[in-house]
């Protein structure tokens, strides 16, 4: 069991993260009280129904009084909304943190909102799955993940220190970058994967004939894979699009011009182009699995299906 590093945990938003946070603080018992709140009525009343806090309210506002952790947990496009509504009931020495995929522009729409003496530190844990809702949390889903900090330079080292404590404990490596840098590195890392994952299976579904007998029949190929990330919740993913336009754009500009390169060895025959290529980023997945963020399993764990 893990020491009590809050008294007042509050959480707004319980989705997938949410859940998964509000699990693991209640099994390592990182908090003496718990508080969630959601918009949905329905969502709120699931979380109590799986028991994930102590108290339950529909009003971030009223879920923020005294909390000495507030994690805000929402699409990114509503971070500004949400900063704004829970602003006056924020106490002074309070630490404010979110968990968004985009840091410059939740940043932006935060800050403005953030009272003198409470500490906002963005954040951001690289950790999910492609479910979403409060059922789709579980205890464990930030272990061994890293958890990336964009703390602002007027940040509280103290503060920063207890947050850092807290993923810790939930199991986190942890590590610092500038907001810019963060939306330039997850816009290849994360944004674009599902860009074009989403593009990929809406080609397939464009092509209705296919769709409904040989895609899904024979989607024991590469396709399955690229339909797991475009289950993502959709909401989340738009307003990450929308919010980190530039570094995305950016991104996309240069894989179409890989593409382009990739396309030309194709057309002309050139193996010895196409080998390269292939042999280079074969190495990619060996590195990662090297560096403990994905298991080197031959079926990619889907043996479990059996079971």
């Amino acid at each position: 069991m893990s020491t009590i590093l809050f008294n007042r945990i509050t959480l707004i938003g319980i989705g997938l993260i949410g859940s998964s946070i509000a699990r693991d603080i209640k099994a390592l018992g990182l908090a003496h009280e718990v508080v969630i709140s959601t918009r949905s009525e329905a969502t709120l009343k699931r979380a109590e129904e799986l028991g994930l806090g102590d108290r339950y309210t529909v009003s971030a506002a009223e879920a923020v009084r005294d909390a000495d952790l507030i994690i805000v947990s929402v699409p990114v496009g509503s971070s500004g909304t949400v900063a704004e509504q829970i602003a006056p009931n924020l106490k002074p020495g309070a630490i404010l943190t979110d968990v968004g995929s985009t840091k410059a522009s939740v940043i932006a729409q935060m800050a403005p909102h953030v009272p003198e003496g409470v500490h906002f530190i963005p954040g951001h844990p690289l950790a999910g799955t492609e479910k979403s809702g409060p059922d789709a949390g579980f205890a464990g889903l930030f272990r061994g993940r890293w958890c990336i900090f964009t703390p602002l330079p007027e940040t509280d080292e103290t503060a920063l220190g207890k947050l850092r404590d807290f993923w810790i404990a939930l199991g986190s490596r942890i590590d610092e970058m500038d907001p810019q840098h963060h939306d330039k590195v997850l816009a290849i890392v994360s944004h674009l994967p599902h860009i074009i994952a989403y593009n990929i299976v809406g080609t397939a579904d464009d092509l209705e004939t296919v769709t409904e007998s040989e895609v899904i029949k024979y989607s024991a190929s590469g396709f399955r894979d690229f339909t797991r990330l475009a289950a993502s919740d959709p909401t989340m993913w738009r307003d990450v699009c929308l919010h980190n336009k530039d570094a995305i754009l950016e991104m996309l500009a240069r894989f179409s011009e890989d593409l382009a390169y990739l396309q030309r060895a194709i057309r002309w025959g050139e193996g010895d182009k196409l080998f390269e290529l292939f042999a280079r980023t074969r190495t990619i997945r060996r590195s990662i699995v090297q560096a403990g963020q994905d298991v080197d399993a031959p079926d990619f764990g889907r043996h479990a299906l059996d079971k």
